[in-house]
């Protein structure tokens, strides 16, 4: 079988793509059909999970073919599950009104809800036993995302396809307990979109195991790894999965310019909130939570900004430690409209996790310095030092900075320039 793969592995590194384009029809009907050749080859779910561990760094293979093993790893631990599955996915949408057209109606265009809806039917095709849902939420868009999601959905909807979109303004308005902490829309920045769509999804009864799950608006998640997500939560021990772009099996395409801002914040967060031990990516926007589990503490949270992953994170290990499972995903960068490059988002997100450390979080000594030292901070000299992270953070592996605490907030002051 290992001589069969490796083969097939050589003839679809001939003929694949050599660079991904995430708006061609022509290449994703040519990433699952590999991916369905290589899950008829690998033959057990084992065998599989030992060819996707194998390829996720091998870089004589495309980048087409390393995406594959992994849509063929997610559906198989699908159809690995006996019992019924209900997967609830949430999706937020804020200034998606030129992504969510198709490339020939706009230069970003990724036609990205229509081909959620077919990834989503190709995952679950063999597997009728299991369900899925489809809630999209407008966070507030004054371009209207919403209600071009709605139209797109009459469209493009099976009659049998339960899908729907909401309106955070909408909730607000009908004081729902979940955003009772909002005044309007403007006061959220995804999470209260995303908190709004998870929380709506537990309150349906479903049948077997319920999963609820969250996925950015973009492409860079094929939804069939929806699969890598469930399977975890049909299992004791575990109530949420969450997706990685930093594990050793990860596959990624990054856009460098954001790594070494995102290795500070990173490091500067470590310093905040030790709970979260042995997780870095907490930013990765493709997360499930066992519905029932999720139900008992979501209105607990009540971080609507960017940082809204974080506290959920906290909630979560303060009401079940070490029941999250991360999971190493296939995840190619969307720069295009991308609004959290447009926002510059860090400095608050961190302001926002001073105010949870402070506030849920049992202080300590260094974690005051650093909170402190946040708290200093303001666009200027933060720009200042996301351009002089020093080398010991910028050039350090992510996952050593639960132990790594070399770089003090005085070197990062004189870093930022006061």
């Amino acid at each position: 079988m290992e001589a069969l793969t490796g083969d097939l592995l050589a003839a679809l590194a001939r003929s694949a793509p050599t660079k991904l384009d995430l708006t061609s029809p022509a290449q994703r009907e040519s990433i699952e059909g590999m991916a369905v050749a290589l899950a008829e080859t690998a033959d057990t779910l084992d065998g599989l999970r030992e060819v996707a561990a194998a390829v996720a760094h091998d870089g004589a293979l495309p980048m087409s073919v390393r995406v594959a093993t992994k849509l063929a790893l997610g559906r198989a631990m699908l159809e690995d599950v006996d019992e019924p599955v209900h997967v609830s996915v949430v999706i937020a949408v804020y200034k998606e009104h030129q992504r969510i057209l198709t490339a020939k109606e706009h230069p970003v265009g990724e036609d990205f809800l229509r081909e959620k809806l077919r990834q989503l039917r190709w995952l679950f095709r063999p597997t009728p036993r299991h369900d899925w849902d489809l809630t999209v939420v407008d966070d507030g868009c004054p371009e209207g995302s919403g209600r071009i999601a709605r139209r797109i959905l009459d469209e493009y909807a099976r009659p049998d396809e339960e899908v729907e979109v909401l309106f955070l303004e909408d909730a607000i308005r009908d004081g729902l307990p979940i955003v009772a902490s909002l005044g309007s829309t403007k006061e959220s920045q995804k999470g209260g979109a995303i908190r709004l769509g998870l929380w709506h999804s537990t309150r349906a009864s479903r049948v077997g195991h319920h999963v609820a799950a969250f996925s950015d608006a973009d492409l860079s998640t094929h939804l069939a790894q929806l699969g890598l997500l469930v399977r975890p939560l049909t299992e004791p021990d575990h109530h949420a999965a969450i997706g990685s772009r930093r594990e050793a099996r990860s596959v990624v395409v990054k856009a460098s310019k954001r790594d070494a801002r995102g290795r500070l914040f990173i490091y500067l967060w470590k310093r905040l909130i030790p709970q979260l031990r042995g997780i870095v990516d907490t930013q990765c926007g493709f997360k499930a939570f066992e519905a029932d589990h999720l139900a008992t503490w979501i209105e607990d949270v009540e971080e609507s900004g960017f940082s809204f992953d974080v506290e959920m994170l906290v909630r979560l290990q303060l009401v079940s430690p070490g029941s999250a499972k991360k999971v190493a995903l296939a995840w190619i960068d969307s720069e295009a409209a991308s609004t959290t490059a447009e926002l510059e988002p860090y400095l608050p997100m961190l302001k926002r996790i001073v105010r949870l450390y402070r506030t849920v979080l049992p202080p300590t000594p260094s974690g005051e310095r650093f909170a402190t030292f946040i708290e200093g901070l303001d666009p200027d000299t933060f720009r200042s030092l996301a351009a002089n992270v020093p080398q010991e953070i910028a050039a350090r592996d992510p996952a050593d900075f639960d132990d790594f605490a070399g770089v003090s907030p005085e070197q990062l002051r004189t870093a930022a320039g006061f």
